[in-house]
């Protein structure tokens, strides 16, 4: 006799940063662990989860319309995220949606999905790997270490969406990092709203992993983590005093030398506008030393353009420190005011085109930078992680490439390579992002 057995079906429309990526990936995983089978799409599915952004307008509009077009296609429909955190803009548009929840409330949405869709009962179905599902390839992964912010930046409404910060206790961590590791993981980022400030709400207490006591603050888990042999990329680190401790591990090669610092601006008024550390020649002196101990460091960061009260010499004196500072990677936004920002309020409105032109500019100011910091590479045998190979040869990354935001490594002689594997490379040329490369002949 054989049985027949149907698991009712649920798609994931995931939107938003790595941490919301995290957040889909758990939600994933706990709805298979509990016998739920995943649609890739909205018709074979009996209920869709769209995961929101919430930050800026486009991500809002980006939302929105992913909401709309689940209803669209699908009809039932369970909104979480950081959009979700204002439920009246989303029940404006689409009454409809079967239910709403803010962002990091795994719990809730599972509630939701149980009582829409109830959950099946074959615990034969109940299987998952250890590491959990993940919407990355399978030799890299997020690593979430806190949620929200203490900070209270005037530009951000990202506390009132996802709360002041909560550190994941280091042991917690540590064993999701070493399942990773055990599933073929090749590189794990570590990602968070401020990764610099991790242990702070523990006020440091002493934690424990395998037995051995640790103090629960970054430059331990950042040491912890550079034990299991694997890259170890830190992403969305303030520059507080103590991240000095982890450029040593750098040089070390315990963990990528490659530090990703939302510096955000530079004239002193307005950090102070933005509320932020205004301090930009101790910036500047920092940079030095940590490049001293550590000649590969690869620093990138973002920076708002038109900024209410940005006056043209305000942002003569961001492309004066992006001169100094020669950062390898830049990304620039146009500033766009968000729903419920302190910044709102703020006098001296920058007209829409004058912020676009400055951005434009910004990034034009930063290409020879950016060049010049990729060329030191030129004639250099360096490790890569393969991305994609195809019979036009292979792309890869480079330790000064995170995934989706930096360039890559253009391997035309690559064929033959692995995707997610490690490979030996000798850097031949480069241009504003990317650099190219070649198989040394053996």
């Amino acid at each position: 006799m054989k049985l027949e057995f149907a698991a009712p079906r649920v798609g994931m429309v995931s939107l938003g940063c790595p941490k919301a990526t995290v957040d889909s990936e758990r939600i994933l995983t706990r709805l298979r662990a509990e016998g739920y089978a995943l649609s890739p799409d909205y018709e074979g599915a009996d209920l869709v989860i769209v995961n929101t952004c919430g930050f800026i307008d486009a991500a809002v509009e980006e939302s929105l319309q992913a909401i709309g077009e689940a209803l669209a296609e699908n009809g039932k429909v369970i909104v979480t995220g950081c959009l979700g955190a204002r439920p009246q803009r989303i029940l404006e548009e689409f009454p409809q949606v079967l239910a709403i929840t803010g962002p990091h409330a795994e719990a809730e949405v599972l509630d939701l999905v149980h009582r829409h869709l109830p959950k099946p009962h074959d615990p034969f179905t109940d299987l998952v790997p250890p590491q959990g599902l993940r919407l990355t390839p399978p030799h890299y992964a997020y690593l979430k270490i806190s949620e929200g912010c203490n900070h209270r930046c005037t530009f951000c409404i990202i506390p009132s969406l996802r709360g002041d910060l909560v550190s994941r206790p280091i042991h917690e961590i540590m064993a999701e990092a070493e399942a990773l590791v055990a599933s073929g993981v090749k590189e794990i980022l570590v990602v968070s709203q401020d990764t610099a400030a991790y242990g702070v709400d523990l006020k440091y207490r002493t934690g424990f992993v395998d037995g051995r006591p640790v103090r629960q603050r970054l430059a331990e888990l950042a040491r912890l983590l550079g034990e299991l042999g694997v890259w170890i990329r830190l992403h969305y680190v303030y520059p507080y005093p103590s991240v000095d401790e982890l450029i040593p591990l750098m040089a070390e090669g315990k963990i990528l030398p490659y530090l990703d610092v939302p510096f955000q601006h530079a004239s002193p008024r307005i950090l102070k506008a933005m509320q932020r550390p205004a301090a930009t020649e101790r910036v500047l002196e920092r940079i030095r030393r940590w490049r001293e101990i550590c000649p590969d460091l690869t620093i990138r960061s973002t920076f708002i353009t038109g900024f209410p009260g940005e006056t043209e010499e305000d942002f003569d004196l961001l492309l004066q420190f992006l001169e100094e500072a020669q950062l390898d990677r830049v990304g620039a936004f146009a500033y766009s005011p968000v729903e419920g920002a302190a910044a709102n309020a703020l006098p001296g409105a920058v007209p829409e085109e004058v912020r676009e032109e400055r951005r434009v500019r910004l990034l034009q100011w930063q290409e020879d930078i950016s060049t010049q910091r990729l060329e030191r590479w030129i004639g250099r045998r360096i490790a890569v992680l393969v991305e994609e190979v195809d019979e036009e040869g292979a792309l890869a990354r480079s330790s000064a490439d995170a995934p989706e935001i930096d360039g890559l490594v253009i391997i035309p002689n690559g064929e033959d390579l692995q995707p997610g594997e490690f490979a030996e490379v000798l850097v031949t040329d480069c241009d504003v992002h990317d650099l190219y490369a070649e198989v040394p002949s053996r």
